[in-house]
């Protein structure tokens, strides 16, 4: 039996998302770690630069993609102990689910999570978020810097633009525009990088994490990829907010989200397939 009592936590790997750095994780690294638990928040490739050097040189993201990035948290999870809890935030909760179909991590969290292939739906506030890139196609092989009116849209939105602004100082940087292509066109490719077998029975227990008032990933988005991923036999939960942003890891209330999460996967960290025990709505 797995032992995820207080006196033996699991580690926890934090997967930040596009247009961030691991330091959005700030308050929950601080906050999972005086619980006892190792907390990991690893940057994508090319996103462990000082934050001034991302803004300015953007070629080191250029063609970074959606399975590099899944490449890169798969080694390092490998690397560890025991499997992990896994938590994702907007592209990393994305992430998270791929390394959940690999059979990684003792259970995985994803909060507004970039829809993975089957989605069809795509809201207007999603749209508009995404054509940053999409209304380009050269953009596919560049970065993209979102501006403080661009990031207060699609982050911060519940915030006047005065309370945004140090956010986005602190936080924003370019997100490579690949992603968002191979994301945004995956339902057109039968061997999308953002592909998941939605069956799979081994899969590790799954949150998934809306925001009502997300612009960036609609509660609608995220509602359409707890159905899909509800197919498989393994737990699959959803938990929805209904006055919380794409910046609900670090707006006013974060600790409620933050506990909630951690609270609900070490409870069913590697639960057993369909167990009646676990099953069921968050």
């Amino acid at each position: 039996m797995t032992d995820s009592s207080p006196a033996s936590p699991k580690p926890i790997v934090l997967i930040h998302g596009l247009w961030l750095t691991p330091l959005s994780w700030e308050y929950w690294i601080e906050r999972f770690e005086a619980r006892g638990h190792q907390v990991l928040a690893p940057a994508w490739p090319g996103i462990d630069r000082p934050i001034e050097e991302q803004r300015r040189n953007t070629k080191p993201i250029e063609h970074l993609g959606i399975t590099e990035v899944v490449n890169h948290y798969d080694s390092i999870i490998r690397g560890l102990d025991e499997p992990p809890i896994i938590i994702g935030h907007s592209f990393g909760g994305l992430i998270t689910m791929l390394l959940l179909d690999r059979n990684l991590g003792a259970a995985g969290v994803g909060i507004s999570p970039a829809q993975p292939k089957g989605v069809l739906i795509l809201p207007l506030p999603q749209a508009r978020v995404a054509s940053v890139a999409l209304r380009n196609p050269a953009n596919r092989h560049r970065a993209q810097m979102l501006t403080e009116k661009q990031f207060h849209y699609g982050f911060t939105n519940t915030l006047s633009e005065e309370q945004s602004r140090p956010i986005y100082e602190r936080y924003a940087v370019p997100g490579p525009g690949r992603m968002l292509f191979q994301a945004g066109l995956a339902n057109f490719n039968p061997n999308a990088a953002s592909k998941i077998d939605f069956k799979n029975p081994k899969r590790a227990p799954l949150l998934i994490m809306a925001n009502d008032k997300d612009h960036t990933v609609p509660a609608a988005s995220a509602k359409a990829t707890y159905k899909l991923q509800s197919r498989s036999p393994s737990v699959t939960e959803l938990k929805e907010y209904t006055d919380r942003s794409h910046y609900t890891c670090g707006d006013t209330g974060w600790e409620e989200v933050a506990d909630y999460a951690l609270d609900w996967a070490v409870r069913h960290v590697a639960a057993p397939t369909g167990s009646p025990a676990t099953a069921g709505g968050a």
